[in-house]
């Protein structure tokens, strides 16, 4: 059985002001960063693009993962997290769980992804905490694909369904392992 990796990166970037999928990072374009992140300890790994599909999938490097096309990405994160799983289900049946990345955190590591590996089981439900504050990414045992997808709405993924089955999620200390930065806004910017 293995851990497959699911990368976000179909959103438009609203608040960031393009895709975040071609932000360019210290030399790399942030779905790049992502996909060499989960490569390094996830096998399969599944990228959902959504926004400007085109132009990502002609400019970055996405050697070794499967790309899915999301064309309701517009609607939010949930829609991307139902494409990127139903593909996961059409890989087949040796999958356990997954680890669904976003785009946008490009400090995060291979050391936290196997860390969170590590509690892999079909029925886990696991978020790391960095510095005791929950972050991402989050396992989700294949027990819960369809709890997770039937709860996802909008903007939503898993945290309504986490929520509900609170008392089965473990937290797994990640603190120093990678940076959490979710990036919403460009550096320097003023969120508002």
């Amino acid at each position: 059985m293995s851990v497959a990796a699911l990368v976000l990166a179909a959103g438009g970037g609203r608040r960031y002001g393009m895709p975040k999928a071609l932000v360019e990072h210290e030399g790399s374009l942030f779905v790049e960063r992502a996909v060499r992140t989960a490569r390094a300890a996830c096998d399969p790994v599944l990228v959902v693009l959504g926004a400007a599909m085109v132009e990502v999938w002609q400019r970055a490097d996405l050697d070794g993962a499967t790309v899915v096309g999301n064309r309701e990405w517009e609607t939010g994160m949930a829609s991307s997290l139902r494409t990127g799983i139903q593909g996961l289900q059409a890989l087949g049946s040796g999958i356990e769980a997954v680890l669904v990345l976003l785009v946008d955190v490009p400090g995060m590591t291979p050391e936290t992804l196997h860390r969170l590996a590590g509690h892999a089981a079909a029925d886990a439900l696991v978020v790391p905490t960095y510095d005791g504050v929950r972050g991402h990414p989050v396992l989700l045992g294949r027990d819960h694909w369809a709890g997770v997808l039937a709860g996802a709405t909008g903007d939503e993924g898993a945290r309504t369904y986490l929520a509900e089955h609170a008392a089965e999620v473990v937290e797994v200390d990640c603190t120093g392992l990678a940076d959490p930065t979710d990036w919403d806004v460009p550096p320097g910017s003023v969120q508002t």
